[in-house]
């Protein structure tokens, strides 16, 4: 079978050109119906062959609380009829990746032992923002394991500061 990346790319660029004057507007629906996507128990109920299209699609559309456009209910029942449910989540992925270039952005992952405040991720952020040279959209993990520290993923560029890190780095020099 096709990688889920290659599946995807058509899907993607055809929802970001038919959306190039709302991309918000189609990211406030797809990524919420992509999160349901990805779901184990809608797959096993896509899956399921006794139940229609239809039946996918209303659960999708309900489950997702997402308000679908006329472009979005269309686009969603052509994954659903093409049986390509299961690379929503991808898609979504590669859209939001051509949005962020077009907007000149990147989407960042801050890994946090503990949460972060809005105005304490306010002050992250734009440490971030210079570090990297670029617009983030930040998003906030808790990983308590970190211990302390943070661990931000720009893209494949990641910038480790937690305690955890450090720990390995001085058990590496220890034992060298």
């Amino acid at each position: 079978m096709a990688e889920l990346a290659t599946i995807a790319r058509p899907y993607a660029e055809a929802l970001f050109k038919a959306s190039a004057s709302d991309l918000d507007g189609t990211a406030s629906w797809l990524e919420p119906l992509a999160a349901v996507a990805a779901d184990p128990q809608v797959k096993v109920f896509a899956d399921n062959p006794k139940v229609t299209a239809q039946q996918v699609y209303d659960l999708l559309s309900s489950v997702s609380k997402a308000q679908l456009s006329n472009a979005g209910q269309n686009f969603l029942r052509t994954v659903i009829d093409n049986g390509r449910l299961d690379v929503l989540p991808e898609i979504a992925a590669q859209f939001r990746a051509l949005k962020n270039a077009r907007s000149g952005s990147s989407d960042a992952t801050v890994y946090s032992a503990f949460p972060i405040e809005g105005g304490a991720l306010a002050d992250v952020a734009t440490v971030l923002e210079q570090r990297f040279k670029r617009k983030l959209n930040v998003r906030v993990e808790q990983q308590p394991e970190l211990i302390g520290g943070i661990r931000v993923v720009v893209g494949d560029e990641v910038l480790d500061t937690s305690v955890k890190a450090r720990l390995e780095q001085m058990k590496v020099a220890l034992t060298a």
